[in-house]
């Protein structure tokens, strides 16, 4: 992986915010939205995935998180890929843990295939983490779980989907919501009307509560 996008924290670095991409973006195409929500104590790690080819685009080659083979929910998904993506994030807040940020002050986040990986990533941590802001997608391998699942039930996750997603659609966020909920004990799936594969002020204004919210000073 080439450098991630790091935004420091403006006042005392108390608490890390690690935010994933979509299929064929980069960390640059996040972190600006993320640095203007996040408290002024927070880094912001907005890492950019591999180059690699995507089945789903015809082998054309791309920044992916890991494979995708299909857009059917029941369809082959790409395991290896999957889980050495996770190894990836997860030794990305190793090193959050090593520089003196406790895991519970660390929060994950994502849009679409990041939005995947960042909840599968945190499903399976073994510590605490502070939770999990997931926009526009779906929890991979989920027929894994409860089995593959290592984290607390106490984890938090806040879901974020329009209704109107062309791209993931909004019943994947659905089922989604209804997999997490027979897994964690505090869920929240918030439906945004008419919004398409994309975010919204009113959106970032609710990430923006989760995180102030979960990594407080």
């Amino acid at each position: 992986m080439s450098a991630p996008v790091v935004i420091a924290a403006s006042a005392k670095h108390t608490a890390t915010l690690i935010f994933l991409h979509g299929l064929g973006d980069t960390g640059q195409g996040w972190a600006s939205a993320m640095a203007a929500i996040r408290p002024s104590h927070v880094k912001v790690i907005c890492p950019t995935a591999p180059t690699m080819p995507v089945t789903l685009n015809a082998g054309f080659r791309m920044p992916s998180w890991f494979d995708l083979k299909t857009l059917d929910v029941s369809g082959p998904e790409d395991e290896e890929g999957i889980l050495t993506a996770t190894k990836s994030i997860h030794n990305m807040i190793a090193a959050e843990v090593q520089a003196g940020i406790e895991s519970k002050n660390i929060l994950l986040g994502g849009f679409s295939q990041g939005g995947a990986l960042a909840l599968y990533s945190a499903l399976t941590y073994p510590e605490t983490l502070a939770g999990v802001a997931a926009l526009s997608c779906w929890l991979p391998l989920h027929k894994s779980f409860p089995a593959a699942m290592r984290c607390s039930d106490a984890l938090k996750v806040l879901q974020c989907h329009g209704d109107c997603d062309p791209v993931v659609p909004y019943k994947w966020g659905q089922m989604t919501a209804s997999v997490l909920k027979t897994l964690l004990k505090s869920t929240d799936f918030q439906t945004y009307r008419g919004l398409m594969h994309t975010s919204s002020e009113e959106e970032l204004h609710d990430i923006k509560k989760f995180i102030e919210s979960n990594l407080s000073q």
